[in-house]
């Protein structure tokens, strides 16, 4: 890696018409006696006159700031060195069209393809012109929006790294994350946010300067902070005024460029930490170009698309899925939680790339508008949806896209009664299944919003809301993947959308499932850790080559701790068309391992017992015990509308339901959607307060953080147990 500064002197000879050649920083000036034809060496001449000057060397993205030698044809994505390269060739396809809608910041901003990469332009230059280097640490502690992307953009094309995080992330978390990432300054979001975090980081950290991307300097609370403070529009203004001077003059030649490698770290991008700290993930530009080159193997977004963004742009997921759609040409619309249902409606995305909360979220919120309808329409609404739920089952079946873990086919006249009797079932069911469409499942559409497909990642999908989704003609492509590697490693195709499954690996990413004890490697349909190999694994951990070397062996192959198994290539029967794909159990140290020796998954049980209307949160629990508990955070409301139906609405007992009641209401109902699993939830815990970012017990991705759960309740759970 280049020093970003040259220390030695260049000299500079002047000769008009003449060849000139560059050797180790010096340029050389060759001048001839006779020009245009072969001369001896003692034709050869040097001009005397010279003078040393000093050229500084610039890191640089060398599509994106136009330093690559001129093209006729467009630039393709195989020659894309560094992620802000990706820009000239959209502007080159997509120019004029919208790129990104950002409503809801101050000022409300919408951006062509041409405008944003200017935004980027003037961003870049502006950070050079207040110091930033190359290979230096530059901590983006902010939320989504258009400018979250500029600043990223920014940071990445002058060769800096910048260490992201959301503005919700606590003090203390964000103080060691830059200490740790030994960043040397700090973009943040909003005033409010900074003045949260400013007395503890001018007296612990001393970043050399702040930039603030969304609101005004007066706002700030900077007293007695020698730290300087500028805006998004100071810096854009500082890009601005210096590339329209290098226009107007020779100064850009002041500057040597080197072009940013591929292997250089483009971020360091901290884990959740579900378990222990968080550690620093360092992803390249390969890593990252990897993910865009290759996703539209699972999302064939087209230009003029829509997109809505609602999951933080730091989330490794959303950040590459953003990356790779700006490719292609769509145009996206930054939201949040507040306002995601309405712009769902409103704006009629055709994907929306999101989490399994979000589609359990709606998933629930259509359940409840079916059940306060009248009883008239209830009725039909839930016998129509049971009817397409049959009838997709039926369809799966007969398209060989079911799950098994049975390494031997069945045999051929089994699968062809077994296909017959799927067809004959699924045609009989068919007009009661179009009947639903039109009355039924049109306008739970319409009303969703989504157009195309939702892609959800980043956790686990519970299996009826999937089914769900497919029965209403929603589709919902799962995928899989990790911080470490970058994310995606694996997705559903709209062709082969196996429900339960993750999908197949992206190009060029293997995977082998391993025994957890002995590592010896499975064959397909068993069950062990699921390592990963292949261009989107991270170069490491920062500062951390211990928990790196623990993580990925000598070979390249990545423990990712889950749990899972490869389906079998079968060419007969209900999984004919799925072999290949990967399925996931779990977490390997999720796992509840119980005092009788029996190791439990909590995840299957968790799973179901959300299907229940009064659980609006569980966390399973056991280990060491000789039987399992949960930790539930009920729905109050829901508990009370069923208990109405059960007792006389002047029962005081109605207007406020105690805590055992509560419990065994939802005791029964964990026995209820729990039946079916392989084990069962004995003592139940009830707490009031969610588990939330906020208080600390999810994680910004929204994943419950178990460990803090159980200690947060460990006296609870003592008493319970006794």
């Amino acid at each position: 890696m280049a020093s970003p500064s040259l220390g030695a002197s260049i000299l500079v000879s002047h000769c008009s018409s003449v060849p000139e050649f560059q050797v180790s920083g010096m340029r050389l000036v060759f001048g001839y006696k006779g020009f245009g034809r072969r001369t001896s060496r003692k034709g050869f001449r040097v001009r005397c006159e010279s003078k040393i000057q000093e050229k500084e060397l610039r890191r640089c993205s060398p599509f994106l700031e136009r330093l690559s030698l001129p093209r006729e044809a467009a630039l393709g994505s195989n020659e894309w060195k560094a992620v802000p390269d990706i820009w000239r060739s959209s502007v080159e396809k997509y120019g004029d069209r919208v790129a990104v809608v950002d409503p809801y910041h101050d000022p409300p901003s919408t951006f062509t393809y041409r405008q944003l990469e200017q935004e980027i332009l003037d961003f870049v230059e502006g950070l050079r012109v207040v110091g930033v280097k190359a290979d230096e640490k530059i901590a983006l502690f902010a939320d989504n929006s258009c400018r979250w992307l500029v600043a990223d953009q920014g940071i990445m094309a002058t060769g800096a790294v910048n260490v992201v995080r959301g503005s919700r992330s606590s003090v203390e978390e964000l103080l060691q994350i830059y200490c740790h990432s030994e960043s040397v300054a700090l973009v943040v979001d909003n005033p409010e946010f900074f003045n949260r975090i400013a007395e503890s980081f001018s007296c612990k950290a001393a970043p050399k300067f702040v930039i603030l991307l969304w609101g005004e300097k007066s706002s700030l609370v900077t007293a007695g902070m020698p730290t300087p403070v500028y805006s998004y529009n100071e810096i854009k203004n500082f890009g601005q005024e210096r590339r329209a001077k290098f226009a107007r003059s020779n100064d850009a030649g002041k500057y040597e460029y080197e072009f940013i490698d591929p292997d250089d770290i483009a971020t360091i991008m901290y884990t959740s930490g579900t378990t222990g700290n968080p550690k620093g993930v360092m992803l390249t530009h390969q890593n990252l170009l990897h993910q865009i080159r290759n996703l539209s193997d699972f999302v064939p977004a087209e230009a003029g698309e829509r997109f809505l963004s609602m999951l933080p742009s730091w989330h490794a997921y959303e950040r590459a899925c953003e990356y790779f759609i700006f490719t292609c040409g769509v145009e996206q619309k930054y939201t949040s939680i507040r306002f995601l249902k309405g712009d769902l409606k409103q704006y009629q995305p055709h994907y929306l790339i999101s989490v399994p909360l979000v589609y359990e979220t709606l998933y629930s919120g259509i359940q409840k508008q079916i059940s306060t309808s009248s009883p008239v329409r209830k009725f039909l609404a839930l016998t129509l949806i049971k009817v397409s739920l049959a009838y997709t089952e039926m369809k799966r079946i007969y398209e060989g896209l079911c799950l098994t873990k049975n390494q031997k086919p069945p045999l051929y006249i089994v699968s062809l009664v077994d296909w017959l009797w799927a067809r004959v079932v699924a045609f009989v069911l068919w007009p009661l299944h179009i009947l639903a469409e039109k009355l039924v499942h049109k306008k739970i559409r319409s009303s969703i919003g989504i157009t195309k497909a939702g892609v959800s990642g980043g956790g686990s999908l519970p299996m009826h809301v999937d089914k769900f989704f497919e029965a209403i003609s929603v589709n919902v492509q799962n995928g899989y993947g990790l911080t470490e590697t970058s994310p995606v490693v694996s997705a559903r195709r709209l062709r082969c959308n196996v429900l339960g499954s993750v999908g197949h690996p992206i190009k060029d990413t293997e995977f082998k499932i391993v025994d957890h004890e002995t590592g010896t490697v499975l064959p397909p349909g068993s069950k062990g850790i699921v390592k990963v190999r292949g261009p989107p694994v991270m170069k490491g951990y920062y500062k951390n080559p211990l928990a790196t070397k623990q993580v990925i062996d000598d070979d390249g192959w990545f423990n990712t701790g889950d749990m899972g198994w490869i389906t079998p290539q079968h060419s007969t029967g209900r999984s004919r068309s799925c072999g290949g794909v990967i399925v996931l159990e779990g977490r390997a140290k999720d796992t509840i391992v119980l005092s009788t020796g029996e190791n439990v998954e909590p995840l299957e049980i968790e799973e179901a017992a959300m299907r229940s209307n009064l659980i609006q949160q569980i966390v399973v629990i056991g280990q060491d015990q000789r039987r399992l508990g949960a930790i539930v955070i009920p729905n109050k409301e829901a508990a009370e509308g069923a208990a109405k139906q059960k007792i006389s609405p002047v029962d005081p007992e109605v207007n406020e339901l105690s805590k055992e009641r509560i419990t065994s209401m939802v005791y029964e109902e964990l026995k209820k959607w729990t039946s079916q699993c392989s084990f069962q939830v004995g003592p139940v815990l009830i707490v009031d307060e969610p588990f939330t970012i906020d208080n600390g017990l999810m994680t910004p991705t929204m994943k419950i953080r178990r460990d803090k759960v159980v200690d947060q309740y460990k006296n609870e759970i003592d008493r319970l147990y006794k």
